[in-house]
């Protein structure tokens, strides 16, 4: 069975990002070999209603299009218990999660999914507050994963 992954659209827009720095091509290496193991069906890329709201509101039309397209071909879109998981984002909030990023982990946590953010701040943060799935950035969900 493959493993269920949720990455949010920090990561996913790693593309889209000033490619000059070292850490930032890498990451978007990662990200680029992730969903390329998606597609050979070694993970299973779950989408929320999150992922749609927060890509919606992206102002370059070509990655926006390019994100949704990306989502709507290898994603699948996910539901879950709306009201179990507005709790859980909220709790999230409260202990100083940004809303996004509480719904985001809440999703992933729904579903057992491996959560992956380019976010260092929501890394901690998760580590912190004890998230209940893994929680880390493309470059090290690759080294766990051993993906090459």
């Amino acid at each position: 069975m493959s493993k269920l992954i949720y990455v949010d659209v920090c990561a996913l827009s790693r593309p889209f990002d000033d490619q000059g720095f070292m850490r930032i091509r890498l990451e978007t290496e990662a990200v680029s070999l992730i969903l390329s193991k998606t597609k050979e069906g070694y993970f299973r890329l779950l989408v929320s209603s999150a992922h749609d709201l927060e890509i919606r509101a992206i102002d370059d039309a070509v990655e926006r299009i390019k994100l949704q397209t990306i989502l709507s071909e290898i994603g699948e879109p996910i539901k879950g218990n709306l009201s179990k998981i507005r709790a859980r984002a909220e709790e999230l909030v409260r202990v100083g999660f940004g809303v996004a990023d509480a719904a985001h982990v809440a999703f992933a946590e729904s579903y057992g999914a491996e959560f992956i953010t380019c976010d260092d701040k929501l890394i901690k943060k998760s580590l912190m507050h004890k998230v209940d799935v893994w929680c880390g950035s493309p470059l090290a969900f690759c080294e766990k994963e051993g993906l090459r």
